[in-house]
């Protein structure tokens, strides 16, 4: 055979793919039938097989990294714990990376799978950009993204819906009768902060509500930035009036919520007598807050071991189409809306 053996010529012999031949020849998760053709094919034309499969060996790692924004975040902290022992019953460890939701340092991880310092990445980025999908989709390892991505993919996908459960949030502060409900939002060129920033719009006007921009405030998903957007609402409105203005507040996560518990206390204003707060994320401390917060659960725990049981899925059988799996929001709620007397 001229020039030796090719990868479209494995491919015809094996009776797979030039796709599949390319993982098997460059040490991806596989199928172990697929691998074993590839392999026998790779002998029988010469393509010294031995070597192949030692270099598959050589390059487990035993390793899963997961990437995300801050890991300090009791959303991420929830997902570690239910992602730790899903990939330890499997002989795995689990490596901690914390991206500060940075793209650059986002597709820095993915470009970096191909020198096998891990076998699979579990990642949750908060933008998600044309670049960042292009690496996603051509990582030397496998991938698996909690969070939305654009439709068509090709990566395994667990997901929940924030905007459905934004307006669950919203009906229930609605059937208590609060007509001022105000908003705190974190940045909206994040995937949440656009969804939850929507969602709020499209809720207010599907409840009957107008949308009043001076109800508005934009931080970030941190406490300490959750109490300076309260602040800054609550001065707008006190400028425009001296009266609060607003009767319940909508956070975009727990921890917006919980700064804008400390706000109000500070400004007098009573939970939920003169304010109803609500947030989402359902996170630990949102139930240990004084008053404990009523909160949209978006299922963490649950997400973080689906995540890692695709990515197991996935280092068993790589070359299977990619899934995704979805979680309904669930209202969990708590004094912050309803009271001590009436829960």
């Amino acid at each position: 055979m001229s020039g030796g053996p090719t990868i479209n010529t494995i491919a015809a012999r094996a009776g797979v793919s030039i796709a599949s031949v390319s993982r098997v020849l460059n040490g991806l998760p596989t199928r172990e039938e697929t691998v074993r053709k590839v392999l026998a094919a790779a002998n029988e034309l010469g393509y010294v097989p031995n070597s192949v499969a030692r270099s598959l060996k050589s390059r487990r790692t035993n390793q899963v990294a997961f990437a995300m924004a801050d890991i300090g975040n009791p959303v991420y902290l929830a997902m570690i714990r239910e992602i730790q022992p899903v990939l330890k019953a499997a002989g795995y460890r689990l490596v901690l990376h914390s991206t500060d939701a940075d793209v650059g340092d986002e597709i820095d991880v993915l470009r970096s799978l191909g020198e096998r310092y891990v076998d699979g990445l579990i990642m949750i980025p908060l933008r998600v950009t044309a670049e960042l999908v292009t690496a996603i989709t051509v990582a030397r390892a496998p991938v698996v993204v909690i969070g939305s991505v654009p439709e068509g993919t090709a990566v395994d996908n667990v997901r929940t819906d924030s905007r459905s459960g934004l307006r669950l949030a919203m009906e229930h502060l609605h059937a208590l009768g609060r007509r001022r409900i105000g908003f705190l939002n974190g940045p909206p060129d994040t995937v949440p902060g656009a969804a939850r920033g929507a969602a709020y719009i499209a809720t207010l006007a599907a409840l009957g509500l107008p949308y009043d921009p001076r109800l508005v405030e934009v931080g970030d998903f941190y406490r300490l930035e959750g109490a300076q957007a309260a602040e800054r609402l609550l001065a707008r409105l006190a400028a425009d009036g001296g009266a609060p203005g607003l009767d319940a507040l909508m956070c975009a996560n727990d921890l917006i919520a919980l700064g804008a518990l400390d706000v109000l206390r500070r400004a007098g204003l009573r939970v939920p007598e003169d304010v109803a707060v609500a947030g989402m994320d359902d996170v630990d401390l949102a139930a240990a807050a004084w008053p404990a917060v009523t909160s949209v659960s978006l299922g963490s725990a649950e997400r973080g071991k689906a995540a890692a049981e695709l990515l197991l899925d996935r280092l068993e059988n790589g070359d299977r189409a990619p899934r995704a799996v979805t979680f309904e929001p669930r209202l969990v709620i708590r004094a912050s809306t309803v009271g001590e007397e009436t829960r």
